[in-house]
């Protein structure tokens, strides 16, 4: 047997600087592991694997225990840690020992190794397991007299490394500590080698584990199992990690309502004026307007608030009055305005907008709102490129604040940002009849909506109240085919743009909702959703549950789920054993069966395996109990 120990580090004052001579013949008989070995040490190559030599390293070899064959690699310079870090790593990768020695008169260098070095070790001497031992070689230095080796000594504190400091290094690399005043044979014999040689001894044992006893010999011919494949996974169900994943598209929210500002006009109910001129300025929608700024909510609603819109921009003081940005026009909102194309009359608000910098930039304002009221930096470049003055800029992003709300001076944090982000400013029109102008019935039940969020969300609902059909001249829209719930969970994706059903079959329902409706994204969320509730699930629950997995796959495949089609038929696949005894797998086409039993899991070949050692393992049983 041999043990193979390396060494880090020098245990000489300076240690060896780069670009010097690693060790010379005379300096290596004065180290530590060359004292403790003695004269039988001989310097050379030993016959370590090609791969572990390394010039760095000064190799000699020696005998213990009579046959032990020692290997030592002793490298004093750290600095070959930063210049050929993988071919140290090679290195330490197959050491049985580490021993690390620095001089406790050499601070500076200790401080390099504690602060640079060890926690580069630290994580792999603890995924290795390698025994560690840390070595302070000398005695600490005392001005008023001899050298110093008591460990609580702090007159030289300031030069030398403290005791404490070293004991905190062993405890961080998990080492064992030592301290030699000198490198006699009785420090290094007694002190050093007992602590080495326990380890050298518990190595030997680990290694003599590690071989076959002869007296086991005969077991080396015994039956063994045919090995079953199984990729790691942390679901409860098996082979997940063979499923072929599921993609969904990035969120379109923001581009959709931005289509509305810029396309939407047939569904607009707020109207702006410059307040000088007179002159139409542009075209929004009050749902949109109202779900960010609590200033349009106020002033949007009319007659039907109590409180006035108040603002807490700087012109509110020069101007002396509470509508100092915008005010509704004299008798401003407008109910049951004829709109062009024969298409559903409505509410119109006019609004007057008075500062004439929000005049000169609403567009750039209210595409800052459409897009979710959170890319404050956009909104400064836009605001800029078209004022063309800083000042003006300031005073116009705080005068943006106050309409959305926000207090003079936040800054757009992340929690802020959170806060108004995309989807969720439209999460208080979801479900509410506020300033609704659909109303669906599904199943008796009543679901009030906004038309100008159906049509950016979803193409269907775009042509549908934008055609010549029924519901663009209806406020109340039947909805056939479809339960309460379920649409009413698609509706709250059009409004979120988040979906969480709270089953298989919830998803599933909504999966064919999606489809009906053309809205992909909402398709393969729920497709993520059922391929989630489904590998959650263990292989007792189910083999016992109530769902047809087979079942939903014939819906996939009918609902053009294409990706949840493929997973699905993976699923009975990797879970063969539980869903071939079900009847309903007689259910599956000529050509599903045939990818099923390509692709199954545990294979043909492995349970045909199974058998003929079981077959064997019952006659070696017979075959023993004759000779007994």
């Amino acid at each position: 047997m041999s043990i193979h120990i390396v060494a880090l580090g020098s245990e000489c004052p300076g240690g060896v600087g780069q670009g010097e001579e690693i060790m010379g013949q005379g300096q290596l008989q004065g180290g530590l592991l060359w004292s403790y070995l003695g004269h039988g040490a001989l310097v050379g190559p030993s016959d370590l694997e090609s791969s572990l030599h390394n010039p760095a390293f000064m190799e000699y070899t020696s005998r213990v225990f009579g046959d032990v064959t020692i290997v030592v690699q002793d490298c004093p310079s750290w600095d070959l840690l930063d210049s050929d870090w993988a071919s140290v790593r090679k290195v330490l990768e197959q050491a049985d020992i580490l021993v690390i020695k620095y001089s406790v008169t050499d601070k500076l260098a200790f401080q390099q190794v504690r602060n640079g070095y060890a926690p580069r070790l630290r994580p792999l001497l603890r995924h290795w397991g390698v025994p560690v031992i840390l070595v302070a070689v000398g005695a600490r230095l005392n001005d008023e007299g001899p050298p110093c080796t008591c460990p609580l000594c702090a007159s030289d504190w300031s030069s030398c490394v403290p005791h404490s400091e070293g004991l905190q290094l062993s405890r961080d690399l998990g080492a064992t500590y030592l301290e030699l005043p000198s490198l006699n044979h009785v420090f290094v014999g007694r002190y050093f080698g007992s602590v080495l040689e326990y380890f050298m001894i518990q190595c030997l044992k680990h290694k003599a584990k590690e071989k076959p006893e002869k007296r086991r010999g005969n077991k080396v011919h015994e039956l063994r199992p045919p090995h079953l494949e199984q990729p790691a996974s942390t679901s409860t169900s098996l082979c997940s990690a063979r499923l072929p994943p599921i993609r969904v598209e990035e969120s379109s929210f923001s581009q959709d309502m931005q289509w509305l500002l810029e396309r939407g006009v047939q569904f607009a109910d707020v109207a702006f004026y410059a307040g000088d001129s007179g002159k139409e300025l542009g075209w929004a929608h009050a749902s949109a307007l109202c779900a960010v700024s609590p200033y349009f909510r106020q002033l949007l609603l009319g007659p039907k608030t109590r409180e006035r819109p108040q603002s807490r921009c700087v012109c509110r003081e020069r101007d002396g009055g509470p509508h100092s940005l915008l005010s509704t026009w004299d008798g401003g909102i407008i109910d049951d305005m004829p709109r062009s194309e024969g298409h559903l009359a409505g509410r119109l608000s006019r609004l007057v907008v008075k500062d004439p910098l929000l005049c000169m930039c609403l567009w750039e304002t209210l595409m800052f709102i459409y897009r979710g009221a959170w890319e404050w930096e956009h909104l400064q470049e836009a605001l800029e490129e078209k004022l063309k003055n800083s000042l003006a800029v300031a005073q116009l992003m705080e005068r943006i604040r106050s309409l959305i709300g926000r207090e003079r001076g936040t800054r757009d944090t992340p929690s802020v940002r959170a806060s108004q982000l995309g989807p969720q400013t439209l999460v208080n029109l979801f479900n509410s009849p506020l300033y609704s102008d659909v109303i669906f019935m599904v199943q008796g039940s009543v679901l009030p909506a906004h038309r100008a969020v159906l049509v950016a969300r979803c193409d269907v609902m775009a042509a549908m109240f934008s055609g010549k059909y029924a519901e663009a001249r209806s406020r109340v829209v039947p909805i056939h085919g479809v339960s309460s719930d379920t649409f009413l969970s698609f509706l709250e994706y059009l409004y979120t743009d988040s979906c969480c059903p709270a089953s298989v079959l919830q998803a599933m329902a909504v999966l064919v909702c999606a489809e009906m409706y053309q809205v992909k994204r909402l398709q393969h969320l729920c497709e993520v959703c059922v391929c989630a509730y489904l590998q959650s699930m263990p292989s007792r629950e189910l083999a016992s549950t109530g769902i047809s997995v087979i079942r939903l796959l014939r819906q996939a495949k009918c609902h053009n789920a294409e990706q949840l089609y493929v997973w699905l038929l993976h699923f009975i696949a990797n879970n063969y054993l539980i869903f071939s005894h079900k009847p309903d797998f007689l259910e599956l086409s000529e050509e599903e069966r045939e990818q099923v039993e390509r692709l199954r899991w545990p294979s043909r070949g492995y349970l045909q395996e199974l058998s003929e050692y079981q077959q064997r393992r019952r006659k070696l049983r017979k075959s023993r109990c004759v000779v007994m």
